[in-house]
């Protein structure tokens, strides 16, 4: 090969991966920029309020729901696949582990049997969409239903409180006044973050996450590669139920009590977050970093409407709003 031949050959390929680190700060672009609005309206609005210590451990703690669901929901969109069941897994969760507390566990059971009820429910979604072939979207709009009337059904459409000394270290891990000044938030905040970063190193340099993003950019060549197709699957879906166990955990931890109806549209929230964070509906592209800074923009944007008496109506008519613009802006960078 001539060398004028090779120095074309390097210079296609910088030029490939310029283009390629382009692409990804433009997504990490636009939800930073999202973040940046979202604080400027609201610290215009209720300046004092909004900027406040006290606000901000309530938007860390209020983050740690969501953002613990939106890390198994963005390896779940980064397949090609989707979670609507999410909101009611974490339903069951906090009912399941609620119960284990009232029949007189530790908080540490508790939280391992809501961890476990929910990869149960990710393991039912895996097998069904992987085994059946049936859309994601009809598998997990079906277990939305099972597991909200599951919960209900063992609460007996009641809350569950059990007693309050129970609870032990998990109503410590969610206050947003840790015992502990130098935390500054709460444990469960700190957890959150750890998990984000080990999460992050997963999808981006492990062999498991090379197959959930060649898996949802082409499933077919991923499998004419080698790539194991359905176990990769159904490890996605059990990593997204064991997001939303311990989200439900967490729930536990704050409301102190089992409640059936809890987390209701809550699967709009933490799809928003990955959507906004850069992932594509179409699968093959998201992160974990634009994932959080979604969902610290979403519980800004909760929070600062709380402030500003904003009725949840108006709130959840913005985050409609928010997703479809996010899934137009990829549709056009795509199309471009």
């Amino acid at each position: 090969m001539t060398s004028a031949a090779t120095t074309g050959i390097e210079g296609s390929e910088s030029g490939l991966d310029r283009e390629h680190w382009v692409r990804r700060l433009a997504r990490l672009a636009a939800p930073f920029i999202g973040l940046v609005i979202v604080v400027g309206v609201f610290t215009a609005m209720e300046p004092e309020a909004f900027l406040s210590i006290r606000n901000g451990r309530t938007i860390a703690i209020q983050t740690v729901v969501v953002g613990i669901g939106a890390i198994g929901m963005c390896f779940v969109i980064v397949s090609g696949g989707i979670d609507l069941s999410i909101g009611s897994v974490i339903a069951l969760a906090g009912v399941a582990g609620a119960m284990a507390l009232d029949a007189g566990t530790s908080p540490t059971v508790a939280v391992l049997v809501a961890a476990g009820t929910g990869v149960a429910c990710g393991l039912v979604n895996g097998g069904l969409v992987t085994g059946l072939r049936i859309p994601p979207f009809i598998v997990t709009l079906g277990m939305l239903g099972i597991a909200r009337g599951l919960a209900k059904l063992l609460a007996d459409n009641q809350r569950i409180a059990p007693p309050a000394e129970s609870l032990g270290w998990l109503e410590g891990f969610v206050d947003k006044t840790p015992d502990l000044a130098w935390l500054l938030v709460a444990p469960a905040v700190w957890c959150l973050l750890l998990a984000a970063i080990l999460a992050g190193l997963v999808l981006r340099r492990t062999a498991f996450g090379v197959q959930v993003v060649a898996i949802g950019s082409s499933e077919s060549t991923a499998r004419l590669c080698g790539v194991p197709v359905v176990r990769t699957k159904i490890l996605v879906y059990a990593l997204c139920g064991l997001g939303a166990g311990l989200a439900g955990a967490v729930t536990l931890g704050r409301l102190g009590v089992g409640d059936p109806t809890t987390a209701v549209g809550l699967e709009l929230s933490i799809i928003a977050a990955v959507v906004i964070g850069g992932a594509s509906l179409s699968g093959g592209e998201g992160g974990i970093l634009g994932t959080m800074i979604g969902a610290f923009m979403l519980s800004s944007l909760d929070a600062g409407c709380n402030l500003a008496g904003i009725d949840n109506s108006v709130q959840d008519i913005i985050i409609g709003g928010i997703i479809v613009v996010a899934v137009m802006i990829d549709g056009l960078r795509r199309r471009g």
